[in-house]
């Protein structure tokens, strides 16, 4: 992965501000740092197109597919991942192939990546660098803009949740109906991008795919069950987390309506801010499991409802704790066009 312009990026410190990084045969400019976690770090750079000339007719932008997926003047979001070991090595080669199979404007398309190989330092015990490159959506993330919305006492409008939500049961859509399914595993307000777009309803994007995997999975231990429910402490969000994942059968079939879950808990979020069942979490003597197995959704008191109670029967019909009377992404869609055009205005 990657070739020898890739290798230029070890000579010297590529992720300071100004410096220069090349992933494959196109140059990035860091214009600043935007997070970190753990072992990576997420950039903005700027594509270095040499003859300005010639950028209609070169660069990386005539490579991507939806015009959603690009920004104003040629910027994007690059992750920068130290890694440590063949494990973690295993794990972004594993996140890279899985991004490679999903084309789709409301998934997060990779756009190029590069693996290089570095010599540990006093520094650091890395001996691996992957750079992957992303589109760049500077509004944040739906956690971010609920965040900010809920400072000021703001609330999405029946019709952008409807319009948000629709467009990740697109995404989802996509990535359930292939040969074999995948499920996200992960999705949550913070996986999320959003960009508001003047005049209408806000673009949503799915991102992080670094815990989807092939969605339908035979148990048939309690090893088994064991080992799927220690793995979903690891990927999946506890909010979030479908209940077959907490609590899993020695004897079961797992698909990829555990995403259906996560998908009625986003819904919630949208509206809300928070997971139905974060009010656990601040009880006393309150369980998350076990409010999540039982579905015990808490709507919030008011005497005025923000939103339709035709939305808050949409959330309890996708938390069937029971995964086999759980509605199927289809199903889903189905239903929020109805609601989309009873309304949206």
């Amino acid at each position: 992965m990657g070739c020898t312009f890739s290798g230029l990026n070890a000579l010297y410190d590529s992720t300071n501000v100004g410096g220069d990084v090349w992933i494959n045969e196109n140059r990035f400019k860091i214009v600043r740092q935007l997070g970190e976690g753990g072992f990576a770090y997420v950039y903005l750079v700027k594509e270095s197109i040499p003859d300005s000339s010639s950028a209609s007719a070169g660069g990386l932008a005539n490579k991507v597919k939806y015009p959603s997926h690009l920004s104003d003047g040629g910027t994007y979001a690059m992750k920068k991942v130290l890694i440590q070991n063949n494990e973690q090595l295993e794990l972004v080669r594993e996140e890279i192939r899985v991004s490679s199979l999903f084309n789709h404007r409301n998934l997060l398309p990779l756009l190029d990546h590069a693996i290089i190989s570095v010599k540990p330092t006093q520094q650091g015990s890395w001996n691996h660098e992957a750079y992957l490159l992303f589109p760049v959506h500077l509004d944040g993330t739906l956690l971010d803009n609920s965040k900010a919305m809920s400072a000021k006492n703001e609330f999405f409008s029946t019709s952008d949740v409807l319009e948000i939500f629709r467009q990740l049961c697109a995404g989802l859509q996509h990535m359930h109906n292939l040969e074999p399914p995948y499920a996200h595993n992960d999705v949550k307000p913070g996986n999320v991008l959003i960009t508001r777009r003047k005049g209408e309803s806000p673009l949503a994007i799915l991102m992080d795919f670094g815990s989807a995997r092939p969605a339908r999975k035979q148990i048939r231990s309690c090893s088994e069950a064991l080992q799927l429910q220690e793995w979903a402490s690891e990927h999946c969000a506890a909010p979030f987390r479908a209940p077959e994942l907490w609590d899993c059968p020695s004897h079961a079939d797992i698909d990829e309506r555990t995403d259906i879950w996560s998908l009625g808990c986003t819904l919630y979020a949208i509206m809300y801010g928070v997971s139905p069942f974060e009010y656990a979490l601040g009880e006393s003597g309150g369980s998350l499991q076990l409010a999540i197995i039982n579905a015990q959704i808490k709507w919030p008191a008011g005497p005025k409802p923000l939103y339709p109670e035709a939305l808050h029967q949409f959330v309890t019909w996708m938390l069937q704790p029971q995964p086999t009377v759980r509605p199927c992404i289809d199903d889903i869609i189905y239903h929020v066009d109805k609601l989309i055009s009873k309304f949206s205005q």
